[in-house]
Formats: C-alpha cells, structure tokens, sequence
C-alpha cells in the first residue's frame, strides 16, 4: 500500500525542494521505493520538450523510478508568479482533479510518494482552491518546512493552524536555516517546538550549495 507526505513551507523560497530532497534520500537509505511529484511549478524554462521547472527535474531525478515529467509536473508555467495568476495567463485553470490522476499514476509505481507544495500553504491554485485543498484531497500527512528567518515563529504557528484546519495530518516539522546568520537561531526553535505540537524532524544548517544527502543526514523519519 502506497504511503506519502505532502510537503509544504511557512513561505515559498524556505527551501521545499531541498528538503524534499533530503527526505527522498533519507527513504531510500532505508530501502524503500520513492516517487516525487510537484504538481504545480512557475518558473519553468522552455526547452525542446516543452516547460520544464528546476526543482520539478531534481525531484525527478532524485526518485528511485524513472518517470514522464509530465506525470510529476502536470502544471507548469514559464513566469515565476502566483501559479492561478499563471494559469490565466497561459489560458488555463489549475483542475485539482488532473492533479490527482496523475498522482494515483505516480503512486502505484513505488512505496511512498513525496509530493511537494507550491509556495505556501494558502496558495491559490484556481479561483476557489488552494494549495491546502490539494494537500486535503489527496489525503497526506503533511510535513511543514519552516524557513528560519524573522517572523518564522508567527509563520510556523500560524500555518500548523491552517493545517489542522483544512482537516489534514502535521507529520512534523522541519527547521530549515537559510540564513547564514540568525540571531537566537536555536531560540526561536525551541519556541516553536514548544507549540506547534508535532514532533521536529530535524534541523537543517545552512547550506550555502544543496546537498541532499547532507540533509537527508540530519532527518528523523515521522511514524
């Protein structure tokens, strides 16, 4: 039976796919089947194949079976801006129902899918859903990376309460530094580990170049 996570972030640019990445790696250490999946990408390249985003090919690659990008990015748009913005722009409108036979695709291929989120919880998709409606229907515990940078304890918080609220699972968190200096860094964890009620996953340094198997290094597995 085929088991996931839905990844998501207190923001966008908190670094989703490097601990997507991370995560995957840390799976298949343990010998488990994964396949990665972002459903909805902005910035994407044009190239002879047609859009491709970056972090949708890295998660691509990073799974233990070769599949169609198409399946894992059924969503894909050249401007880097709100995905339902995008979506107008090309002319098109964001079906979660497509996400999710794509997904089921995906997910009979290996033993745990890792879905990631675009931007924040409370993305739009479409004009009535969002990220979180996503995140609902599909039906996965969720992991919540949290950018540690000012405001992260508000952020964090606030979007675990957007969680729960949308009906979904928080699996756990993951402290995340992208920024080489913070001050009272390991404070601001504690204080969100104080509250947010879900286990941490781990604390991943600041990186100054990806590494997804230093991350998958610092991870914990959620049960």
């Amino acid at each position: 039976m085929n088991r996931g996570f839905f990844i998501t972030g207190t923001d966008t640019e908190v670094g989703k796919t490097w601990c997507s990445l991370g995560l995957i790696a840390r799976l298949r250490q343990q010998g488990h089947t994964v396949v990665a999946m972002k459903p909805v990408a902005s910035g994407c390249a044009p190239t002879a194949a047609g859009l491709r985003n970056d972090d949708a090919l890295k998660l691509q690659a990073q799974a233990s079976v070769a599949l169609a990008y198409e399946t894992i990015n059924p969503y894909a748009f050249e401007p880097a801006i709100a995905p339902h913005i995008a979506a107008e722009l090309a002319g098109q409108r964001i079906e979660l129902s497509t996400i999710v036979t794509s997904y089921r695709r995906l997910a009979a291929k290996a033993e745990i899918s890792v879905v990631e989120g675009v931007g924040g919880w409370r993305v739009p998709l479409n004009d009535a859903q969002t990220v979180a409606d996503l995140a609902a229907i599909l039906g996965l515990p969720v992991i919540l990376v949290v950018g540690l940078r000012l405001g992260c304890i508000n952020h964090a918080l606030l979007t675990a309460e957007s969680i729960r609220a949308s009906g979904c699972t928080l699996a756990g968190w993951i402290a995340n530094s992208v920024e080489p200096r913070m001050a009272q860094q390991e404070d601001n964890v504690h204080a969100i580990a104080e509250r947010i009620g879900a286990p941490l996953l781990g604390g991943v340094p600041y990186l100054p170049q990806g590494d997804a198997e230093a991350i998958a290094a610092c991870l914990s597995l959620p049960r």
